[in-house]
């Protein structure tokens, strides 16, 4: 299947601009999310260099996070860049459990293979297969109990595009 980030934006910004004021944008080498201001009328996630998983990943944040939130450049969030230590690396993770669990649907609304992201290069050795099974846990959960109101929205949206059906548990292994 073809995987082409501009249908990523497109299908973002029929869904999104009109209800919440929100466009999906390709940007350069770094994604960053930016609130409304005086200079631009709408919210901009911005995500990197054409990388369709960068796309999911920064879209998976926006889904996750609060009203509040979406007010403040990056929604406000804290970030250690790469070379993180071990007590670091797992305050990293323990917050990036549910975006990557949305992200992981968003991708499986695709048919697209997701994997997490340790994001820690030149630091401390992740467990990446347990941190996986962490995301996966949460993605499950999601979908026994309902996941946020604007992943169903775009996973259904995804979907429909991509002609892909109702996502079950067993499109999350690994």
């Amino acid at each position: 299947m073809h995987h082409d980030y501009n249908d990523l934006i497109s299908v973002f910004n029929q869904t999104f601009i009109e209800s919440f004021n929100t466009e999906l944008l390709l940007g350069g080498d770094e994604p960053i999310y930016f609130p409304a201001d005086e200079t631009h009328a709408k919210h901009r996630i911005i995500f990197a260099r054409g990388f369709f998983a960068s796309a999911m990943h920064e879209v998976a944040h926006w889904c996750i996070a609060g009203p509040e939130r979406r007010l403040l450049e990056d929604y406000g969030y804290w970030y250690h860049p790469d070379g993180r230590d071990e007590k670091t690396q797992a305050e990293f993770e323990k917050v990036e459990i549910k975006p990557q669990a949305v992200e992981w649907i968003l991708s499986a609304s695709c048919g697209f293979r997701f994997q997490v992201s340790c994001d820690n290069l030149s630091g401390v050795e992740s467990d990446r297969a347990g941190f996986t099974t962490k995301v996966r846990e949460q993605v499950l959960i999601y979908l026994d109990e309902g996941m946020p109101a604007r992943a169903k929205t775009y996973s259904d949206a995804l979907r429909a595009f991509y002609h892909r059906p109702t996502l079950t548990a067993a499109d999350f292994t690994y």
